[in-house]
């Protein structure tokens, strides 16, 4: 139990205003890191439905290409088509939280005469899942570079918005109810010495 003084109540009212403007910041800080998050998110669900969409078509591609050229054909084209991205991993930081980047030296999707082979032994059908293969390597990546961003983003989110609900729902609603009682008991207080001075003073006149 604090104990009820003038001195308290004004250390209490001001934690209380303290307390409000940590809210105000911690709300405006929520704000902007939803609008961040669905900024990403967009790109994010985008690239998630492209990928679907190219895996489908590759599939299919390369199923008509095996009955042309045979597996073990496409399979063959395998070392001579092997190559390294470089890709990197470095850290970076939006809003004060820092997250994994990935970053890719090298285009995935290249041009058939880049792909080491001749393209015009194959038919338009290897071609073109090869093609499709390689923009659904691409959107992997572009998923990859992005997902790490947005689970930093949703923990943090998540973190501000049980913090903001603590402070709403607990500190301040105790803050008001001490406040309200030392108050109500220096109210009293004052009350009953003015009832006691008035008191004196009528017996002093009589």
């Amino acid at each position: 139990m604090i104990n009820p003084t003038r001195t308290n109540l004004l250390l209490l009212k001001e934690k209380a205003r303290s307390v409000t403007g940590s809210v105000a910041i911690l709300k405006a800080r929520r704000l902007a890191l939803m609008r961040e998050f669905l900024t990403v998110s967009e790109p994010f669900l985008r690239s998630r439905d492209e990928v679907s969409r190219e895996y489908a078509r590759a599939l299919a591609e390369l199923h008509l290409a095996c009955g042309h050229e045979g597996e073990r054909f496409i399979a063959a084209l395998e070392k001579v088509m092997a190559r390294d991205l470089g890709v990197e991993i470095a850290e970076r930081s939006v809003m004060g939280l820092t997250y994994r980047e990935l970053t890719v030296r090298e285009e995935p999707v290249r041009e058939p005469q880049q792909r080491g082979y001749d393209c015009r032994a194959t038919t338009p059908h290897l071609e073109e899942a090869i093609h499709r293969f390689e923009r659904v390597l691409a959107e992997v990546l572009e998923i990859a570079a992005l997902e790490s961003k947005m689970k930093r983003l949703g923990d943090e989110i998540a973190r501000v918005t049980r913090r903001t609900r603590i402070l709403e729902e607990r500190v301040l609603p105790t803050l008001s109810r001490q406040i309200r009682t030392i108050a109500q008991y220096l109210g009293e207080r004052d009350r009953e010495s003015y009832y006691r001075l008035k008191l004196f003073k009528q017996k002093v006149a009589s």
